[in-house]
C-alpha cells in the first residue's frame, strides 16, 4: 500500500473516544430501540416531531464535543500523517461545526470535513468520493478508517480500502467488511508502509 495519499477518518469513536449512547438518544426522542439509525429515523418524522428530535440530537452532539477525549494516539497519528504529506479528511454523520469544534478543542488540523450537511450520509459512498475529489486522489489511494459498520460500507461502496478500529462493542460483527483491522490508530502506519 505504498500509494496512500489520503486518510479519511470517522470522527466520533475513531478520532475521539466512543461517547454516544444511541439507544438512550432514541428513547429520549420517543423512538424504539430498533428504530434504526437516528438520521434516517428523522427523515421519516413529521415536522413538529422532527424539530423536537433534532433539538435532542443537537444537545447530545454538543455535549459530546464538550466532553470529548481523543482516542490514544489520535493527535500523534494525525501529526505523523501531515508530516508525511498525506491528506487528512473527516467523514462524519455529525455536523461540520461539531467536527471543527472537536479539532479546536484538541488542537487538531483536518484538511477537509464532509458532514451530513454536504450530501448523503454514510453508508453512502458520497462522502468518500467527495473527499477524494477535494484531495484530487483516487479512492484506491485513500484509506477510510472508522469504528462502525457504516464507515466500512461507505469505503467499500467508493472503492477505497476499509480499516476497522476495533474499539466498538460490535467490532467482531463488522470485521468481515474490513480490509484491515487496527486496535490503535498509530497502527495505520503498518498498513501505509506495507
Amino acid at each position: 500500500m505504498k500509494l496512500v495519499k489520503a486518510v479519511i477518518f470517522d470522527l466520533d469513536g475513531t478520532i475521539t473516544e466512543p461517547f454516544f449512547d444511541f439507544d438512550a438518544i432514541r428513547a429520549e426522542m420517543g423512538l424504539a430501540k430498533d428504530a434504526g439509525p437516528i438520521l434516517e429515523a428523522l427523515d421519516k418524522m413529521g415536522a413538529p416531531q422532527r424539530k423536537a428530535a433534532e433539538k435532542i440530537l443537537d444537545y447530545h452532539e454538543r455535549l459530546a464535543v464538550e466532553k470529548s477525549k481523543l482516542n490514544i494516539g489520535a493527535a500523534e497519528t494525525l501529526d505523523r500523517l501531515r508530516k508525511a504529506g498525506i491528506k487528512i479528511g473527516i467523514l462524519t454523520r455529525n455536523t461540520k461545526d461539531n467536527a471543527y469544534a472537536v479539532a479546536k478543542r484538541h488542537g487538531l488540523l483536518f484538511d477537509a470535513v464532509v458532514s451530513r450537511e454536504d450530501g448523503p450520509v454514510k453508508p453512502d459512498a458520497f462522502g468518500v468520493l467527495e473527499l477524494c475529489r477535494i484531495f484530487d486522489v483516487l479512492p484506491k489511494e485513500t484509506l477510510v478508517v472508522g469504528d462502525y459498520l457504516f464507515d466500512l460500507l461507505c469505503a467499500k461502496a467508493a472503492g477505497a480500502p476499509a480499516v476497522l478500529l476495533t474499539n466498538h462493542k460490535k467490532a467482531d460483527e463488522f470485521v468481515k467488511h474490513a480490509d484491515f483491522t487496527i486496535a490503535r490508530l498509530e497502527q495505520l502506519f503498518d498498513i501505509i508502509e506495507r
